[in-house]
């Protein structure tokens, strides 16, 4: 197994053993990979976080919300299996990091965010980066966005208690969800979701720790810890 924390300071170089890192996790999808070694992680972490930014663990991004871990992003990446011509919808767009990952992968791809400072600072830095077909709404990530379906995929970076109706609603026929789901605000396991005649089938894909998904239709705000 591979260190967690990379040598050197050379981005372009860390990308690649950040890449090597998940082969030897077991990513296999080579789209995934190449769309890591595309995104330049440290341009969505602030200046004091930079030297960290290859290494494998999530990093605080204000708000008491993360960025999720190398590893976390091309798992859930993998899972969805993306196409290109594919839609997307990821609810909760945080940094922005892995919007910017996912637009290396989709055709299209529309991220949500209820927090406007953590909205407004992604938009940002996708816009930076020149991420056309990647476009931030600000709003309650639980209810969707009914406007923009039916998406090919949906993408849930925050734990629910339980699948929102709405991103089955807003799924197209065929398509997936990949979400964390537990009984618990910060214990979860990963779940893949396949549309087949208007109804869902699940798939069990593991332990994972995530920050709540916090909205209409999931967790309330005392779940964050902020109350």
């Amino acid at each position: 197994m591979m260190p967690t924390r990379l040598p050197g300071t050379d981005p372009g170089r860390q990308r690649e053993l950040m890449v090597a890192l998940l082969r030897d996790r077991g990513i296999t999808d080579e789209r995934v990979l190449a769309a890591m070694n595309t995104v330049p992680r440290e341009a969505f972490v602030s200046g004091g976080q930079q030297t960290l930014a290859y290494e494998d663990r999530p990093l605080p991004i204000g708000s008491r919300q993360t960025i999720s871990q190398p590893y976390t992003v091309a798992f859930m990446c993998q899972a969805l299996r993306v196409k290109p011509t594919d839609k997307v919808l990821e609810v909760g767009t945080g940094s922005g990091y892995g919007a910017a990952v996912l637009g290396q992968l989709a055709r299209d791809v529309v991220t949500i965010e209820r927090l406007p400072d953590l909205a407004e600072a992604a938009a940002a830095r996708l816009q930076r980066l020149n991420m056309t077909n990647v476009r931030v709404i600000l709003g309650d990530g639980t209810l969707g966005v009914p406007e923009d379906a039916p998406f090919d995929g949906i993408i849930v970076t925050a734990g629910g208690n339980h699948l929102p109706q709405a991103y089955v609603d807003q799924l197209r026929e065929g398509g997936r969800i990949v979400i964390p789901i537990g009984d618990e605000p910060h214990r979860q396991r990963m779940r893949r979701y396949v549309k087949r005649w208007g109804q869902v089938e699940a798939e069990d894909l593991g332990d994972f720790l995530f920050v709540p998904l916090i909205g209409a239709d999931s967790w309330d705000e005392s779940a964050s810890g902020d109350e």
